[in-house]
């Protein structure tokens, strides 16, 4: 008799292409921050135009403007991302008992707003004002608030979700959602006046850094 063939458990993920991925998006949120931090012309004149342009429009288009307001105000708030973070965090407890991820998923997103909040002081990057503004916010530009936190908590999510083996339907409507969500909420901070276009591509970037940052974490310990 030959006995029968067993196989072999699936090796861990390798966690080596989340540590090149957090590299890589690091070198380009540093080149990035540079350049705005030391005003470099090319890209302050394409700010300028992009956002002026932009402003023209929103002050032309009060209803768009009405619900962009709406959108950055309540559907892509930081606090709305955090909430969700919170309610996911709630459900890895309760239902997965998951205690370790639900604790890195709050703390990662407690992390990037205190990075957020630095980089913001450390940069000081007055915001665009208008003659005409239609709407208005606090603290400095750089990196996009908005943003950043939700890239940072879509992508938390997201790469959770894929984890837990998703359906392919499932996994389809929610990279669908995020990527609209991603897309509206820097769309709307231009729109509205309040940031430059590279505040919301260094929040953009900043975002997917801690993402790819904290998914190399979590598989050094949760392999």
């Amino acid at each position: 008799m030959h006995p029968s063939p067993v196989d072999s458990p699936p090796a861990p993920p390798d966690p080596r292409p989340a540590a090149r991925s957090a590299g890589i998006l690091a070198l380009c949120s540093a080149l990035l921050l540079g350049l705005v931090a030391v005003r470099w012309q090319p890209l302050v004149d394409l700010d300028r135009s992009v956002s002026g342009t932009t402003h023209r429009w929103a002050v032309a288009e009060p209803g768009l403007t009405r619900t962009a307001r709406i959108l950055t105000d309540w559907v892509w708030d930081p606090l709305t991302m955090r909430v969700l973070c919170g309610v996911v965090a709630v459900v890895l407890v309760w239902r997965y008992a998951a205690r370790w991820t639900a604790v890195w998923l709050v703390l990662t997103v407690a992390l990037a707003a205190a990075l957020q909040q630095g980089l913001k002081a450390a940069v000081g990057r007055a915001r665009p004002v208008w003659p005409d503004p239609v709407d208005s916010a606090h603290y400095a530009a750089f990196p996009s608030g908005h943003a950043m936190t939700a890239t940072v908590v879509l992508g938390l999510l997201l790469w959770l979700l894929h984890r837990r083996g998703a359906t392919p339907a499932v996994w389809r409507t929610a990279v669908a959602v995020a990527a609209v969500s991603l897309v509206g909420v820097g769309l709307t901070r231009v729109w509205l006046g309040v940031h430059w276009p590279t505040d919301v591509l260094g929040g953009w970037l900043l975002g997917a850094f801690v993402v790819a940052a904290a998914v190399w974490a979590h598989r050094l310990r949760r392999p």
